[in-house]
């Protein structure tokens, strides 16, 4: 029988998934998948991760994160091994608000990315710990979706929409075995608020925000 923690990571390339992935990887040998939306990258996230706990299997992925044929296709996929215990949607990117503004496809991107994208994976994946009736899925928001502010209210609406998605899923899944968590740290230091750090900001470390989702 397989006792390994089964864990899907979506964005493993993120510095804050990365970081999640080595602490469930310290903690005792597991199953992880690592999705990413380019192999190569992802693969060395995993490489590093065989190197520190050659006892966990790890398999990297690549995806298409905007075709919900491919992503449920790989819920499905997944789930067909075996429940999964815990699975973490950490992707994400940070838009230019003026770009947003001058270029519909710059808006629709980064609307579809930081929203749409994270949703579908979540739904995909909730039917499948629904009826296991089993796992956590934790998927990373912001503070940023709490209120519309000039600077970033495009990327703002999007992680919104994570947070109302969440609240209904939280909802439906209620008094079942899945636990739904909705993540919202604040400004992190990650390549994508490199130009945040430049300008003095005070950011938290990935390293402590990862902690606080594998631990809390």
């Amino acid at each position: 029988m397989n006792t390994r923690k089964r864990i899907v990571i979506i964005g493993a390339t993120s510095a804050i998934a990365e970081q999640c992935a080595r602490l469930w990887a310290a903690e005792n040998p597991a199953e992880m998948i690592l999705v990413g939306r380019n192999r190569q990258k992802t693969e060395l996230v995993a490489c590093d991760l065989r190197v520190r706990a050659p006892d966990t299997v790890i398999r990297s992925v690549e995806t298409d994160f905007h075709n919900p044929e491919t992503i449920q296709a790989l819920a499905d996929d997944t789930s067909k091994a075996g429940p999964v215990d815990v699975v973490l949607i950490a992707h994400g990117s940070l838009p230019d608000q003026p770009q947003c503004q001058n270029d519909l496809r710059a808006c629709r991107e980064a609307l579809d990315t930081n929203g749409i994208s994270p949703v579908l994976f979540a739904e995909a994946f909730a039917g499948h710990m629904q009826q296991a009736d089993r796992g956590t899925l934790a998927l990373i928001g912001s503070v940023a979706g709490d209120r519309g502010r000039k600077s970033n209210y495009v990327y703002g609406s999007a992680k919104g929409l994570v947070t109302r998605y969440a609240q209904g899923l939280q909802h439906r899944l209620a008094g079942t075995g899945v636990k739904v968590v909705l993540v919202k740290p604040g400004p992190t230091d990650t390549p994508m608020t490199a130009h945040l750090k430049q300008q003095g900001a005070q950011l938290a470390s990935a390293e402590s925000v990862a902690n606080s989702i594998v631990k809390g």
